[in-house]
């Protein structure tokens, strides 16, 4: 089941795209890779996406802007941001702004496996509880 879950990571610094990607791939994730918010709307734009992992610092556009633009748009996408600034300002408003998940750099690769897939149970449930409400009201 994990391998028809499709994860974009987008930051801009190849190391931890590369990290999150053995990570994730280990687990059995679909995974695409991208270095910039911008990139990511263009994916998004032709491909479906259930969990978006992204750095909060990065140049042109920021994480919590391409969050924004994300939710706005692609609703139904899990989101997990992740910030080398773990203060208690950063952590609120990415999850004011909508993100599901957030994690603080450095972390364990188990951290990581672990807030995937609560994100993605959570993302499950979510429309699970959509499909019924469809269901009753039809």
């Amino acid at each position: 089941m994990k391998e028809d879950v499709k994860i974009m990571i987008v930051d801009d610094e190849a190391i931890m795209r590369n990290l999150l990607l053995k990570i994730l791939e280990q687990e059995g994730y679909h995974v695409t890779l991208v270095s910039s918010a911008k990139e990511a709307i263009e994916k998004l734009n032709n491909e479906r996406f259930d969990l978006l992992l992204s750095d909060v610092k990065m140049p042109d556009m920021d994480g919590f802007q391409l969050l924004k633009k994300v939710k706005k748009e692609w609703p139904q996408i899990a989101i997990i941001m992740m910030t080398g600034y773990g203060d208690a300002y950063t952590v609120k408003e990415a999850l004011m702004l909508g993100a599901d998940e957030y994690i603080t750099k450095p972390f364990k690769s188990h951290e990581i496996s672990l807030i995937v897939e609560r994100a993605y149970w959570r993302l499950l449930a979510s429309k699970r509880r959509i499909n019924e409400e469809s269901k009753i009201a039809d």
